[in-house]
């Protein structure tokens, strides 16, 4: 289980048996690498560059070619879920990326026509029947017995879309942040 900073353990707060409570204001995880490029730009759909020429030079050394895809912007109602995954992201960046970074989380506060585009994470399956996600189901669970309540039992395969959303805080929207929108949490 990552440990998550004190200042970001929302889930007393968030959680209930119903599973995360959302609102217009939703959290996103990454690498402090990549903040400058945020506070430039926004936050970009596949925004990490340099992840995607790594993986691009790595299919090319091997032979194999590289078709880039537009990711969507990943999204939890939770910082503590978000710190999760910026843990994560400094894990796969370290592996390709060399430097000092560290866990970085965004608060965005949408306005009502963004926050109607926000969506549960369905598509977060195929990664949940892995390893790494394997291990998210882990976190989450503690989660759950951290605050004493019993741990979401999901068939992935079957489970209703805003099971995704609503018990294993995973959304996404598929549009670029604006920087108005986005405040930049410190640990």
């Amino acid at each position: 289980m990552t440990d998550i900073p004190a200042q970001f353990k929302d889930s007393p707060e968030l959680l209930s048996e119903a599973g995360f409570a959302n609102s217009n204001i939703w959290y996103h995880g990454t690498s402090s690498a990549l903040l400058g490029s945020i506070q430039a730009y926004g936050l970009k759909r596949s925004g990490d560059k340099a992840m995607k020429q790594a993986a691009k030079q790595t299919m090319a050394t091997i032979g194999n070619s590289y078709t880039e895809t537009i990711e969507p912007v990943f999204l939890t109602q939770s910082k503590e879920l978000a710190y999760y995954w910026a843990a994560q992201a400094v894990r796969d960046r370290g592996v390709r990326v060399e430097g000092d970074e560290q866990p970085a989380i965004l608060e965005l506060q949408l306005p009502e026509e963004l926050n109607k585009l926000v969506k549960p994470d369905v598509g977060a399956m195929s990664l949940l029947l892995i390893q790494e996600g394997e291990a998210y189901l882990a976190h989450v669970a503690g989660i759950y017995q951290a605050k004493g309540l019993p741990v979401p039992d999901i068939d992935l395969r079957s489970a209703d879309r805003m099971e995704y959303l609503n018990k294993l805080g995973m959304a996404y929207i598929d549009k670029d942040i604006s920087l108005e929108h986005i405040q930049f949490l410190s640990a």
